[in-house]
């Protein structure tokens, strides 16, 4: 079996609801379509894994304690994956000290048995509302990404002396180019980058790993400006 209910595309912001305990997802699904969240279940955290790659959004509801891969193992599985889905537990009484080691591994949240719906719901769509702000996150880096790589190399040698905080003058004497050239550059790395200001420019290249304690590199030859 590899899932029921509401089918979600890639993207869709779907609660997958992972229990060997048919009754149970059955329950679950119900409370879930019932205000309006889609839903999925699998009767394994094979089945789960099997579709795990594809899923882009949602979030994961899982018991602790299954047969095969239980709860930790798939936590552990999901973060080979690269898997963002927040991961949510079902535990009993006794599994706290275990579901404290899943946040620390970096579980969402855990949720003992027996639980209320609205303090189940709470929580679901609190790990919603993190996956929409972790895919949003995700989607800037990735376009910032883009940007930079369609920097030539003076424009990310211009670049990284604006992330490292040096004035015009500074960068022209470090490239052995005109200060006018260096505005040039630095204007045309504002306009590829999509940055309106230069608070806005640091920003996106600190999103992407550039940092000002960053080695710099070394100036072109006067005939490369």
């Amino acid at each position: 079996m590899t899932g029921s209910g509401t089918s979600p595309k890639a993207g869709d912001m779907a609660v997958h609801v992972i229990d060997d305990d048919e009754a149970v997802r059955h329950s679950l699904a119900f409370l879930f379509q019932s205000v309006g969240l889609p839903a999925r279940t699998y009767d394994s955290a094979a089945a789960f894994l099997a579709v795990a790659p594809g899923l882009r959004g949602g979030c994961v509801l899982t018991d602790l304690r299954m047969p095969g891969i239980d709860g930790l193992a798939l936590q552990r599985r999901l973060g080979e994956l690269k898997s963002r889905l927040p991961v949510i537990f079902i535990t009993g009484h006794g599994d706290v000290p275990v579901a404290v080691q899943a946040l620390k591994a970096g579980a969402f949240d855990f949720i003992e048995k027996p639980f209320e719906d609205e303090a189940l719901l709470s929580t679901i769509q609190g790990a919603l509302e993190s996956d929409r702000r972790t895919r949003k996150r995700t989607a800037e880096t990735e376009r910032t990404a883009a940007r930079l790589a369609s920097l030539t190399p003076r424009e990310r040698q211009v670049l990284e002396r604006l992330v490292a905080g040096q004035p015009n003058k500074t960068i022209a004497q470090e490239l052995g180019a005109s200060p006018r050239t260096v505005e040039v550059h630095r204007a045309r790395v504002m306009e590829k980058m999509g940055a309106q200001n230069l608070c806005e420019l640091v920003r996106m290249a600190l999103s992407v790993g550039i940092t000002a304690e960053a080695e710099l590199e070394p100036g072109f030859a006067a005939s490369s400006k």
